[in-house]
């Protein structure tokens, strides 16, 4: 992750991130997110799939893989970038998405552990649930705890879910589950 020196980056500076990178406003500052590596890749392309036959099927919402931009309007932060996501918002065109989405995929890449990196996504987690943002989950796939699903309701207490089991984003995206499993193929 590098962090850019914007001063009041404002949404216009996301449309001109350099080669399209991913990004989100935090703080003032345009934050750059490294490209994603193999298996965190291919854990949120699953889950993303996993959303869409769902939304095909139900006729309700809409899901969205990486690198899409949710602008929302926090006192320190102005975007959302996720790994995966259910939306049920209005249509934007070819412009970011108004408001968070109401279920959020944040998969850890290897940066993303140590003291610093949990600090920084317990605050995106509080960021997403301030947003407006139902369930976010927390996917870990060095952890025996692969998935952790944190609910606006009761951010401090993940169900928690394992191999062999079938996670779910109640009540974000009713009835809608997903097997473990399915991270490791």
């Amino acid at each position: 992750m590098t962090t850019v020196q914007v001063p009041e980056a404002k949404i216009e500076a996301l449309y001109q991130v350099p080669e399209n990178r991913k990004a989100e406003i935090v703080n003032g500052e345009l934050i750059l997110m490294s490209p994603t590596g193999d298996e965190p890749g291919y854990a949120g392309d699953e889950i993303f799939v996993a959303l869409r036959e769902y939304a095909r099927r139900t006729g309700t919402g809409r899901a969205y893989g990486d690198n899409k931009g949710f602008l929302v309007q926090l006192p320190h932060r102005e975007s959302f970038s996720p790994d995966a996501a259910f939306y049920t918002g209005p249509r934007s065109g070819m412009r970011f998405l108004q408001g968070a989405p109401v279920f959020a995929v944040e998969v850890r890449s290897e940066g993303d552990y140590g003291p610093a990196a949990e600090r920084a996504m317990t605050q995106k987690r509080a960021d997403y649930f301030a947003a407006g943002t139902l369930v976010v989950w927390d996917v870990d796939l060095l952890s025996e705890d692969v998935i952790r699903v944190y609910r606006a309701s009761d951010p401090n207490h993940p169900a928690l879910y394992r191999r062999g089991e079938t996670a779910e984003a109640e009540p974000a995206v009713p009835g809608w589950s997903f097997s473990v499993d399915n991270l490791f193929e």
